[in-house]
């Protein structure tokens, strides 16, 4: 049974659009898994610790028959080859992939929690999931778009699109 995931996406370095559109191209090559919708690429004011550069930002939607742990494990593999290092909480990074929404699911386990425990505080995953999902239900809180206003304040930005590639 193919289950419908939301991924947040985000990166502050070495050309953070380009890390994160080819991550985006890199989750619809897992295993039992499709992209089906992509926001545009934001530009946000980074979240605790400020003293870096600002993040760009996305998030995707995939339809997947992986279980909610290996799908974890995979973005965790993808932000990897990307050069993800954890070196403190909220560091500047090369690409961060998070497991936002796994269908309904609503559980907490070591290492996973879903829906995202912090993803109604934060703008630059709201604005792009209603973006792409205007009706997305958070599972346990309700529609994404009634969250909005409570991030008001947050800096976030659309990017220009990038020129689509010319078909020679």
């Amino acid at each position: 049974m193919n289950i419908t995931a939301t991924i947040g996406l985000g990166a502050n370095l070495d050309d953070p659009a380009a890390q994160v559109e080819y991550a985006l191209a890199e989750l619809d090559r897992l295993p039992e898994t499709r992209l089906i919708a992509r926001s545009a690429l934001y530009a946000s004011a980074p979240v605790g610790y400020v003293d870096q550069p600002d993040f760009v930002n996305a998030v995707a939607q995939v339809e997947t028959g992986l279980a909610p742990r290996t799908l974890l494990e995979a973005l965790f593999d993808i932000e990897h080859r990307h050069g993800r290092a954890r070196s403190f909480r909220n560091a500047p990074r090369t690409l961060d992939l998070d497991l936002l929404l796994y269908g309904g699911a609503c559980f907490h386990e070591e290492g996973l929690t879903l829906p995202h425990p912090r993803m109604t505080e934060r703008a630059f995953v709201l604005v792009p999931l209603v973006e792409i999902a205007p009706e997305a239900h958070i599972p346990g809180r309700g529609a994404a778009a009634r969250w909005l206003s409570a991030c008001a304040s947050q800096s976030i930005r659309p990017l220009p699109a990038l020129p689509a590639a010319v078909n020679a």
